[in-house]
């Protein structure tokens, strides 16, 4: 799942709800937005790995500390936080490298 930063109302609070739980909680993840707007979690590329054509990157957010899953999903305050570290964050962020 993604989510276009780009297309007006795009980024809410369910959105970023339902990005949380599409992903499982069993591998290290990353919350990354491309130059062109999609933010998405990466199962695949953390830390400082592969960030070519990103715009910025929230801090590695590690596997089993319910940072994503329906448990986090469900954790208003967690996706309370990640929605403004979005919503600051695009399209001009304070970093390429924003953490919590």
């Amino acid at each position: 799942m993604e989510i276009d930063l780009k297309k007006p109302g795009a980024l809410n609070r369910q959105a970023v709800r339902q990005l949380i739980a599409s992903v499982n909680d069993s591998v290290n993840v990353q919350l990354r937005v491309t130059l062109d707007g999609i933010a998405f979690i990466s199962t695949t590329h953390v830390g400082n790995q592969n960030t070519e054509g990103l715009l910025f990157r929230l801090e590695t957010w590690c596997a089993g500390n319910d940072y994503v899953g329906l448990k986090a999903a469900s954790d208003d305050n967690w996706v309370n936080q990640v929605f403004n570290d979005l919503k600051e964050n695009w399209p001009n962020p304070t970093s390429s490298f924003i953490g919590n």
